[in-house]
């Protein structure tokens, strides 16, 4: 699948920070990880740090398909708000789920200070906005609940987004403990520090077939190469379809636009957070450490990638318009803009953990608008479950969890 159009932001500013040069020869380790994106990347880091060697494979450069165009917003928030979460999955999982979602944003910040990784990574609020006055009684059902899980949480009414900004909405909530990042700096980052510490990594290498046996799975690339593993950990994100016997998720095009460099940004509130909406699909802001904005968002159910892309033009002129909107004292003009596909679940939740009906194998698929947050929680999830360790939220992201 093409899962980006062309000259998304993240390789144009930053290039190509290392190389990891295709599989030349066969191959044995504990675990082979298909995919080189942020989720592979920290599998393979949490693996070879307990001392499971891995092998790490990708078709395409590492950090090229979906990691290359996510917009990096690192939120506790889960795509699905957490008052219907508690109605479909009941409080404790409810509030669990949102709960490990914030320790990952904290373990993130751990893991970029631990390695000195130069990924943009900073620690932001977040603001999540009723689009208009009839999401009101919505979401401060939604701010209720945030507050009776203990979450940090303000009310913001009219009077106080008037105050703090030009944004025109009637009311938010600000949350605390959000981050963002620069997805691809920090997937290279994490994969040259898995090599350092032992990790194969083989980009431009596509694994072409798979073969289970009794006691491991043995991957097929190109030139009759093989790579023995006792387990594999398919972290291909949205063409991890090929590897389940039946989808669990539905496939969605999003679009995204940064700006050139800006140099004040007059209106954005609460010293440049994160912002979102609770209109479906939303749009979401962000600024970056260089000074840029990157807004996103008007999704829409994904056809095929030719027709994702003609639509670019059309989606772009409408997030310039809707930023305008939002904060017209701010210049805003377009430096690139991309298309991506992206899948998501019925309940906005992962798919972490074994499949009943794929033997050998371990599934990191960070679905939905939370990926790198997921995708830490699947690398602590896989690892321990290959170490033998019983995690007790491991329950609450697996595929039975994906049925309901």
């Amino acid at each position: 699948m093409k899962l980006l159009s062309s000259r998304p932001l993240w390789p144009i500013e930053d290039g190509l920070p290392d190389s990891f040069a295709p599989l030349d020869r066969n191959a044995r380790c504990d675990v082979a990880i298909i995919g080189a994106g942020v989720t592979g990347a920290l599998v393979a880091w949490h693996l070879i740090r307990a001392g499971v060697s891995c092998v790490v494979l990708d078709r395409r450069e590492a950090a090229h398909g979906s990691t290359a165009g996510s917009t990096s917003l690192l939120q506790y928030e889960i795509d699905e708000p957490l008052h219907r979460m508690i109605r479909s999955l009941g409080r404790n999982r409810a509030e669990r789920s949102y709960r490990r979602c914030r320790a990952a944003i904290d373990a993130i910040g751990k893991l970029v200070r631990r390695l000195r990784l130069d990924c943009g990574f900073e620690r932001k609020t977040s603001l999540l906005l009723a689009s208009d006055r009839s999401y009101l009684p919505e979401l401060r059902e939604e701010f209720s609940a945030r507050g009776a899980a203990g979450f940090a949480v303000e009310w913001w009414d009219r009077a106080r987004l008037r105050r703090e900004s030009t944004l025109p909405q009637p009311a938010a909530i600000l949350s605390q403990d959000a981050a963002q990042l620069d997805a691809y700096r920090f997937t290279y980052g994490l994969l040259t520090a898995s090599r350092q510490s032992g990790a194969a990594v083989h980009d431009r290498s596509p694994v072409l077939r798979t073969r289970f046996g009794s006691r491991g799975v043995e991957l097929h690339l190109r030139q009759g190469l093989k790579v023995k593993a006792r387990f594999l950990v398919v972290a291909a994100g949205y063409e991890a379809d090929a590897f389940l016997p039946q989808p669990v998720t539905a496939l969605h095009s999003t679009y995204a636009i940064a700006s050139e460099p800006v140099r004040d940004f007059p209106g954005w509130p609460a010293d440049r957070c994160l912002i979102w909406e609770t209109r479906r699909p939303y749009v979401y802001l962000r600024t970056t450490a260089r000074g840029r904005v990157i807004i996103g968002g008007y999704d829409e159910p994904f056809r095929d990638a030719a027709h994702r892309d003609r639509l670019l033009p059309r989606k772009r002129a409408l997030l310039e318009r809707r930023f305008r909107q939002l904060f017209p004292c701010i210049p805003f003009e377009t430096a690139e803009a991309w298309a991506g596909t992206f899948a998501d679940t019925p309940h906005g939740l992962p798919c972490i953990g074994r499949h009943p009906d794929v033997p050998h194998t371990w599934f990191a698929l960070g679905y939905g608008g939370n990926g790198i947050t997921f995708s830490l929680i699947a690398a602590e999830l896989i690892r321990d479950g290959i170490l033998g360790r019983r995690d007790p939220d491991a329950e609450l992201f697996g595929f039975e969890r994906a049925k309901a």
